[in-house]
């Protein structure tokens, strides 16, 4: 089974990989990865409770409500036994077009509508998603809280979030958990956070954990992407060079090979070893996938492994 660890002090036990809900976006659109079929989701919702994933993380603009169903149908039977991550504050207009809003209403529209979706009466973390720099944070942090006291959320979380966020939602309520990227190749939100997630004894979630699939040696240079794949149209993919990353895996992949470990295992271990995180969330979106996560667990890189690629990671970035 998957081991566990504490969630900052929330009263929960958490798996150390955890599913990231983009994964069934499907067909619906917004922020997803590919086709999956209602069927498929389902089974792979199921089949990762039962190989230990207690934590599953969404939000409404993955596949513009998609994996909220889809998660919500999965597990509308046993609600109690695991813990459901959902945001609020990135929403759409009529034309699917996305944007950033934390509005209060907007945030309380959202939330109502993730209970239903969700089949839930209550969420157990309700993120703000990305924060707006057209609304001071304070204000949806005070629905937030009203939230919490009528009991349709237990805890809040900011993602991709600042220290000066942090302390102006602290003024309304405590924020029990962090969500940002973090990664071999990105590890500097993760890291500009740990004295206070360590301070304030938050929970942490990691997501871009895999690096879109870079990291795991699937994505390459060639490969293209599904319409319904954000790869294929999203502004933050199209317009990144990722010529520095492709480079560092290909002498990466020879350090790997050297010391028997896989791609997989060297992303998951890099993450795995921070004692602040609580738990890596993983784009997971089949079987195969699932079963090669939960096994790399078992043979994850030790440090002087993981020391040396984050060297080659920074060497080839910086030139």
């Amino acid at each position: 089974m998957i081991p566990q660890s504490s969630f900052g002090t929330l009263n929960f036990q958490v798996s150390k990989i955890a599913f990231g809900g983009a994964s069934i976006s499907g067909d619906g659109g917004g922020y997803g990865f590919g086709p999956i079929s209602d069927d498929d989701s389902l089974v792979l919702l199921a089949s990762s409770f039962e190989n230990g994933i207690n934590l599953y993380d969404t939000a409404p603009v993955y596949g513009f409500r998609k994996s909220e169903q889809m998660i919500g149908k999965a597990f509308s039977g046993i609600r109690d036994k695991l813990f459901i991550v959902s945001k609020g504050g990135i929403t759409w207009d009529d034309s699917k077009r996305i944007h950033i809003d934390n509005n209060p209403k907007i945030i309380q529209n959202m939330l109502e509508r993730s209970l239903k979706d969700l089949r839930t009466d209550y969420i157990d973390l309700y993120m703000i998603h990305w924060p707006d720099r057209n609304i001071d944070i304070r204000k949806p942090m005070e629905y937030l809280s009203r939230a919490k006291d009528d009991g349709k959320i237990r805890s809040i979380g900011l993602c991709n979030t600042s220290d000066d966020e942090i302390i102006k939602a602290g003024e309304i309520d405590r924020v029990d958990a962090l969500q940002a990227e973090c990664n071999l190749f990105n590890p500097l939100p993760f890291e500009s956070l740990r004295s206070t997630l360590k301070e304030q004894k938050m929970g942490f979630m990691s997501w871009g954990t895999l690096d879109k699939g870079i990291l795991t040696g699937r994505v390459t240079p060639g490969r293209t992407f599904d319409p319904v794949d954000a790869r294929s149209w999203a502004p933050w993919w199209k317009h990144e060079d990722r010529t520095p990353k492709f480079k560092a895996m290909e002498r990466i992949k020879q350090l790997l090979e050297e010391n028997n470990h896989s791609c997989l295992e060297l992303a998951l271990g890099y993450v795995l070893q921070f004692s602040e995180l609580s738990t890596a969330l993983c784009g997971i979106r089949n079987m195969e996938q699932l079963t090669s996560a939960i096994n790399a667990l078992q043979h994850l890189p030790e440090t002087p492994v993981l020391e040396e690629a984050r060297s080659i990671a920074e060497e080839e970035l910086t030139q």
